[in-house]
């Protein structure tokens, strides 16, 4: 086992939080970085994971604080970095577009090549985006002709594709992992596991887009944890791994099955609406690879999910009633 430092960067957000909690319970760490852009959220969107002995938190912005961020990696020399850092929002991307670049490629290729001259990386693990593939008609794997279908997800193309270069022509240490769409206590209530509890707690109705006929894939973060943490310890070098569920999931049904877990009748937590600009119509990864090679799969199902995020939802109820819903994007 390991006894190393991990640095999760986009550490403040619910998937960089649950991260750090898989290494801490499973990686034998010798400690858990984690670093984002803000000071860490009130306990309902952070879980008091600063109060838990091997971790610590830093507010570093690596857009416009980059000297400061290299200033902490150089004194704490974590041999494996996991990126989760990046403008993470798809379907506002369409204004203001270019932030998405500034963040997820130009401020990401600035940092790559800073920690490239360090010694005591032994790992980066970029956490990629299943948006790249677009819109499919069959599970896709890592040779997929990659086509974007959104600002976001062109900016998470660019980075990836330099990382692969640097890899292969500089030996830069890397892994991609690939994720579908990931949920888990703590999200914020803009993504749509959690705003229909949300919906659920304070008798609003969410708008569900094109009546939720689109298909997404769907796993818990801690199942994202796992795959890092194998990724981490197991994974050649330079390899690129999807990670998801066999099968994706309507909009409609995950909404369905969040209104069963909170006994709430399903016409009393939605209302259909018209499709959102830029609307893929299926994401769905073949995950084949991370399960021949690291022998993962998922193992958290959708009734244990969302208990958690029921549970999650009651146990704020009065937080998260006033939290805001709406994405904002920020530098």
């Amino acid at each position: 086992m390991s006894n190393k430092t991990y640095a999760v960067i986009g550490g403040g957000g619910s998937f960089g939080i649950h991260a750090a909690l898989y290494l801490l319970n499973n990686a034998n760490p010798k400690k858990v970085l984690g670093i984002g852009r803000n000071p860490l959220r009130p306990e309902p969107f952070s879980l008091n994971i600063d109060q838990i002995e091997g971790y610590e938190y830093h507010a570093r912005h690596i857009t416009y604080e980059m000297d400061l961020l290299l200033e902490l990696l150089d004194k704490e020399k974590p041999e494996i970095i996991i990126n989760f850092a990046a403008q993470g929002e798809g379907a506002v991307s369409w204004k203001h577009s270019w932030r998405f670049f500034e963040t997820n490629s130009m401020a990401l290729a600035k940092f790559t090549e800073e920690i490239s001259k360090r010694d005591w990386l032994e790992r980066f693990i970029q956490i990629g985006t299943s948006e790249m593939y677009g819109s499919v008609d069959h599970a896709a794997n890592e040779e997929e002709p990659i086509k974007p279908s959104s600002p976001y997800a062109a900016s998470k193309v660019a980075y990836d594709m330099y990382l692969m270069s640097v890899h292969k022509f500089l030996n830069f240490p890397m892994n991609i992992i690939r994720p579908c769409n990931c949920y888990c206590p703590a999200q914020l209530l803009h993504r749509v596991i959690p705003k229909t509890i949300w919906c659920g707690l304070t008798g609003n109705k969410l708008p569900l887009h094109g009546g939720g006929k689109a298909e997404k894939s769907y796993m818990h973060a801690r199942d994202l944890g796992r795959a890092i943490h194998l990724v981490s310890e197991n994974a050649p070098l330079g390899k690129i791994y999807n990670a998801g569920p066999e099968e994706p999931t309507s909009i409609k049904e995950v909404v369905e099955r969040v209104s069963k877990a909170m006994q709430i009748p399903f016409e009393d937590i939605c209302e259909m609406s018209e499709d959102r600009l830029g609307q893929d119509s299926r994401y769905w990864l073949d995950s084949s690879s991370i399960k021949k090679d690291l022998g993962w799969v998922q193992e958290i199902g959708w009734d244990e999910g969302l208990d958690e995020m029921v549970e999650w939802g009651r146990k704020y109820e009065k937080e998260i009633k006033g939290w805001p819903v709406d994405y904002v994007l920020r530098g």
